[in-house]
């Protein structure tokens, strides 16, 4: 499946492709295009849209006023919280992409900085999509450990 979103990634749009890929489309091809295409591309080539304005799977606003990342949303939607290291590892993206909630875990400040610093250092989305697939490789290890699930898919 092709999953289509918003041009020169940083937390959310790494953080996504990673999850897609890892845990629900293992042959996902991730295209990023301008933020103004994202609904059409999908459209027309008949794939999933997300982080972007009016995407499948975006930011969703919770009934009790907070609001999920996209990572948060994919979880949801897919089921995938059933994995505690994943629940972990979504509050880690979701403090690194919502501004306001920054500092909700102490990796926060850390991720967004290097989200935000990626496309300085990487000019090709892809490119930059392939290299930081090891952060949260490393991440999800790190939560795995810590919430006693080491070595589980």
């Amino acid at each position: 499946m092709k999953w289509i979103t918003r041009e020169r990634p940083k937390v959310d749009r790494i953080a996504c492709p990673w999850l897609i890929r890892r845990f629900i489309d293992p042959d996902a091809e991730i295209i990023y295009v301008p933020a103004g295409e994202v609904l059409a591309v999908a459209e027309r080539e008949g794939g999933h849209s997300f982080d972007a304005a009016g995407a499948t799977y975006s930011h969703r606003r919770q009934p009790d006023g907070g609001q999920w990342c996209t990572f948060e949303t994919l979880i949801d939607a897919y089921r995938l919280d059933a994995d505690p290291a994943l629940v972990k590892l979504a509050g880690i993206v979701h403090a690194a992409d919502v501004a306001e909630d920054v500092h909700r875990h102490p990796f926060g400040p850390a991720l967004r900085a290097l989200g935000d610093a990626g496309t300085a250092v990487e000019l090709d989305d892809q490119r930059l999509l392939s290299r930081a697939g090891f952060i949260y490789d490393a991440l999800y290890a790190y939560c795995q450990r810590s919430t006693g699930r080491e070595g589980t898919p």
